[in-house]
């Protein structure tokens, strides 16, 4: 009897922990999504999906490998040659994704994601080749999810960011960062990027009120990204215009 209970004893055992257990893109996501308390847990994600992509090349994990690049590259990455290497790895990772799952729309997500920020560290000039397939890439997400938050995002920085003469267009841009807090008022990156849209044209009290509403923010979708970069760079952008009417 005591050899039965021991042996039912290590199948319980064994499942419970098979519950428990995370995938290593479950354990990055886990990881990334307390990046504002340990900035080095993007690091062990990376490593740790790296070490999962090469045993075995699941989409799943060249997703997520590329998002964390790009966390990389904006957080950890302390010279424009690190971060240009960071969002060229994310980018390459998530092209090979969108040839393995076209119809996935974060594979696009982070392909276009990192492709536009590739583009904006080398320089909007110099990276206007890269335009079309940003472009391209946005009109796949919103086909596929007209209501992905980042897409509409990346489609209002595009439209800010990109020369008049290119197809910039802040009409256009506007649309897109009012489409996306529709959607999700909480996404918090979506204020600041409408408040540097306010800004650049001279629309001061309004760019206050979506800086300052960052700032009263309780929930924010994404705590990591509003506790490193969304809120510093809404007081940045407070103090810039503090004396603006």
């Amino acid at each position: 009897m005591p050899a039965r209970l021991v042996a039912v004893a290590a199948v319980i055992l064994a499942v419970a922990t098979a519950a428990v257990a995370q995938t290593p893109v479950e354990t990055a996501h886990t990881l990334v999504a307390r990046y504002h308390e340990d900035p080095a847990a993007i690091d062990r994600a990376r490593g740790l999906l790296e070490v999962a992509l090469a045993k075995d090349r699941q989409v799943e994990t060249m997703i997520m490998l590329s998002y964390v690049y790009f966390l990389w590259g904006d957080t950890r990455a302390k010279t424009d040659d690190e971060k240009l290497a960071a969002y060229d790895q994310g980018r390459q990772l998530g092209e090979r994704a969108v040839e393995l799952a076209p119809k996935n729309a974060e594979a696009h997500v982070w392909y276009a994601i990192n492709t536009a920020r590739y583009g904006q560290t080398k320089g909007i000039m110099r990276s206007l080749f890269l335009l079309p397939t940003v472009q391209r890439e946005i009109d796949t997400i919103l086909s596929l999810e007209p209501k992905n938050i980042r897409a509409h995002s990346l489609a209002g920085n595009v439209y800010m960011e990109v020369p008049r003469i290119a197809g910039g267009d802040r009409a256009r841009a506007e649309d897109y960062f009012k489409k996306g807090l529709a959607i999700d008022p909480r996404f918090t990156v979506l204020r600041v990027d409408l408040a540097r849209l306010y800004i650049s044209t001279g629309r001061y009290p309004e760019a206050r009120q979506e800086l300052t509403r960052v700032l009263q923010e309780r929930a924010p979708r994404i705590v990591a990204d509003w506790t490193v970069k969304d809120a510093p760079r809404a007081r940045t952008l407070l103090e810039s215009i503090k004396d603006k009417r």
